[in-house]
């Protein structure tokens, strides 16, 4: 029974404070519906819960917020004031909960001998999210926090456009000489010193990363606790078991980058991943005692975890096909698409190396038995790696590789909206449609259920009611991925 849709009809407009803001001159460009009220009429609704699709359904946005999702046949005839919209044949679904997201980009070498460094995309980075409908945004790692900080003000003051911004702090471990711009820590009270600094300064989440020792971790998770914040982590030097029993809130990639299980691991030392990654291609069962083991443990803890399968598919050799980056190819500067085309051919000459195909596959296993298990599974693209992976098309695809790994595209929504709602504690606003929500919705030319690929068609992208057009806002960043 979808009882939230019947539901809606009891409320009335008076029930409901209005959320909607003004569109600012800075804004304008991009909007494509502005009425106080809005009707999708006729229209396909997954709501984010997992349920099964509402089929012509009459969706109604008032002020900023859902009023009503009622079956089109019984709705009766739309408010007066409503602008209607014919949306039969499409497809509206919650705005994307991004849960690893940046807004910093792998920025091109220059040759041999030269740093790997990461540029921050405050121009690119906030359009591409909101044109391919993530309206939420967790950054899960910052090389430059103020400047995550300065523009989540600009954008929720309406002075740039871009998804609700939910800013994670910088770095908390690093991994020299590969990358340079993260501090390393010089202890437990180093740890603990930059999660207070940074908690001040705004962050309101933190993530650990790969070269942490066991006593930093600690530190840094006791201290964001402290201030009621939450700490995940892309970890090496510690595992999954071992950070879970300390109290870490949320865990990213999976099992890929968890190296507790390999035989030559010592405690608090992160081995070289070409050597671990080889023998969990060749050696791990992900259906093996102690692999499910961990899994009881995270679910045990409640301890999160973030599927990022986009930036691990361009790992595996050939993949995504050439053939569908078209729209990337036009995001790119030419110098990052040719960094980005080095960066595959890079991976095939690497097959012998260790099998990256199989280790695709186990990821996709392990999180298909985290969430059978009960654990909470979130989602984000994680534009980094090599390039090619871009903010809100990477989500995207995304969805699709969900359902590749054996979720039904309900599942694949649900993960990608409601499950990070909740992990952020905002799912009483967000992630869902329901009466009395936030209306952070995307129309998607298509049936995703029938086919995921159709999420890419998108077709409106609402944030708080207010209707943005994904082409103006992707056109207006054409060739500058990768500069800014």
């Amino acid at each position: 029974m979808r009882t939230p849709f019947f539901a809606a009809a009891l409320l009335t407009t008076a029930d409901l404070l209005p959320l909607r803001a003004q569109v600012t001159q800075q804004l304008r460009p991009f909007v494509k519906e502005d009425a106080h009220a809005i009707v999708l009429n006729h229209v396909r609704v997954i709501d984010g819960t997992g349920a099964a699709p509402l089929e012509d359904a009459r969706l109604e946005i008032r002020d900023g917020r859902i009023v009503s999702v009622q079956p089109a046949g019984s709705a009766g005839a739309p408010s007066s004031d409503a602008k209607v919209l014919d949306a039969a044949g499409k497809t509206v679904i919650p705005g994307l909960v991004g849960m690893h997201e940046h807004i910093f980009y792998p920025v091109p070498a220059g040759g041999a001998g030269r740093l790997a460094l990461y540029g921050e995309m405050a121009d690119s980075a906030p359009r591409l999210y909101l044109g391919s409908g993530v309206t939420s945004a967790r950054t899960a790692g910052s090389m430059e926090p103020y400047a995550d900080l300065s523009l989540k003000k600009l954008i929720d003051s309406g002075q740039a456009p871009g998804p609700k911004m939910h800013v994670t702090g910088p770095y908390i471990g690093s991994l020299l000489p590969a990358l340079v711009q993260m501090h390393t820590l010089t202890g437990p009270d180093d740890a603990a010193r930059l999660v207070d600094y940074w908690a001040a300064e705004g962050a309101t989440s933190f993530k650990a990363y790969m070269v942490i020792t066991p006593e930093e971790l600690k530190a840094a998770i006791d201290h964001a606790h402290s201030h009621n914040l939450k700490i995940t982590g892309h970890l090496c030097s510690v595992g999954f078991t071992e950070a879970a029993d300390m109290g870490i809130d949320n865990l990213e990639h999976g099992l890929i980058v968890d190296s507790e299980f390999f035989p030559g691991k010592k405690p608090g030392v992160c081995p070289g991943q070409s050597v671990y990654l080889a023998d969990m291609a060749k050696n791990l069962d992900v259906g093996s005692p102690k692999v499910q083991a961990m899994i009881r443990n995270l679910v045990a803890h409640h301890v999160a975890v973030t599927s990022t399968l986009a930036v691990f598919e361009i790992s595996v050799p050939n993949r995504p096909p050439v053939a569908t980056l078209t729209r990337i190819r036009a995001a790119l500067t030419d110098k990052a698409w040719a960094e980005y085309l080095a960066g595959r051919a890079r991976v095939s000459e690497r097959t012998a190396q260790f099998d990256f195909n199989a280790l695709f596959h186990k990821e996709l296993q392990f999180e298909r038995d985290f969430v059978k298990a009960g654990g909470l599974l979130m989602a984000g693209c994680d534009p980094t790696g090599y390039g090619g992976v871009l903010p809100g098309f990477g989500d995207q695809r995304e969805l699709e590789l969900l359902v590749e790994a054996g979720f039904t595209p309900v599942e694949a929504v649900h993960i990608a909206t409601e499950n990070g709602a909740k992990f952020l504690g905002e799912d009483a606003q967000i992630g869902t449609i329901a009466t009395g929500k936030a209306a952070d919705l995307v129309l998607i030319d298509g049936n995703p259920v029938a086919n995921m690929s159709d999420v890419e068609k998108v077709n409106t992208v609402f944030k708080d009611g207010i209707g943005y057009d994904p082409d103006r806002l992707i056109d207006s960043v054409h060739g500058l991925m990768g500069l800014r």
